[in-house]
């Protein structure tokens, strides 16, 4: 396939065959979106010519976590091995591929976390400053960039180049260990999802009443908890699921909670299947539940829940050391 109605065309028939398959589905969307960035690099060759540099092309958020459902938008980024600024030429392709997802039905991320903005698509060295620059200003803003770049993998290019901007932040974080408090004050906030009485809180107005956003609700603490796990014990994996796993064994408590958030994704998906766009892929309706449905939510939330406030307990204890 060499063009992006094609590679959508591709998406309209795949998809359903996998949509409930947490695993093929992320493999399809992994070769789909490398498809994509496959006829971007060769659009941008043929006007540009080749790449001036070894480069990386990754991915973060869901993508970067592997943990995309049937829709998904945009988070990536660019980073490239170069003396010179050779940044116009890159720009020009995280330009084309973010036009190329776009067409292929990825929607553009609203927070421009994209290789075609010049925040995310810099030299290995100008890189490096960044993240160090994020983490000493330590801010609110600079903390959530960091997290949404830790959160990433390479799915084109040259895997060195990421790894070795992650190992620049294990090192900065072993000398400054009062940022482990800092990263988890930045998502310490988790939306309510049960009331007093031991019932689901679903939004009371708007368009989406009636739902519960599974992401904010009961993904982000199962997310939060294992990225700050993953800089504690310096796992540069972005998976969730496979940070789970890298988990040493004096953290087995924790490994346990890997279980649950797999009946998670797998639910989503259930749940989820007949989604029409990214803004209502993460909405469930309350109502639609069984009394057992009900009770499996909330159980898959107060685990999560618990979770987090583990993992909190363990950064305070090792911060204090």
């Amino acid at each position: 396939m060499e063009h992006y109605e094609q590679l959508k065309a591709w998406r309209k028939t795949e998809m359903g065959l996998v949509s409930l398959d947490h695993f093929q589905l992320n493999e399809f969307h992994d070769k789909l979106m490398k498809e994509t960035v496959r006829i971007a690099l060769k659009k941008v060759a043929s006007e540009w010519g080749k790449p001036p540099a070894h480069f990386a092309f990754f991915v973060m958020g869901s993508a970067g976590r592997m943990e995309q459902s049937v829709w998904s938008d945009q988070d990536h980024g660019i980073v490239y091995h170069s003396a010179t600024d050779d940044q116009d030429y890159f720009l020009k392709v995280g330009t084309e591929i973010s036009k190329g997802l776009e067409e292929v039905g990825y929607a553009q991320c609203e927070g421009n976390v994209m290789a075609s903005k010049a925040l995310w698509c810099k030299s290995r060295d100008e890189w490096e400053r960044q993240i160090i620059a994020w983490l000493e200003e330590n801010d609110w803003e600079s903390l959530r960039y960091f997290s949404t770049f830790f959160d990433s993998r390479v799915l084109v290019g040259d895997n060195e180049l990421l790894f070795r901007l992650k190992e620049l932040a294990f090192t900065k974080l072993e000398e400054e260990p009062f940022l482990y408090r800092r990263l988890y004050e930045n998502v310490g906030f988790i939306k309510k999802g049960i009331g007093i009485f031991g019932q689901l809180l679903p939004e009371e107005k708007g368009q989406d009443a009636g739902t519960i956003n599974l992401k904010q609700t009961i993904f982000f603490p199962y997310v939060n908890s294992l990225r700050l796990l993953a800089l504690l014990e310096k796992i540069t994996d972005a998976s969730t699921l496979e940070r789970f796993q890298r988990l040493p064994d004096h953290l087995s408590d924790m490994k346990a909670y890997q279980a649950d958030f797999l009946k998670l994704l797998n639910y989503r998906l259930y749940y989820q299947k007949n989604a029409v766009s990214y803004q209502k892929v993460h909405l469930l309706q309350v109502n639609s539940l069984s009394s057992r449905e009900r009770e499996s939510l909330k159980a898959m939330m107060k685990k999560g829940r618990k979770l987090f406030k583990e993992t909190k307990e363990l950064i305070d204890q090792r911060c204090s050391l």
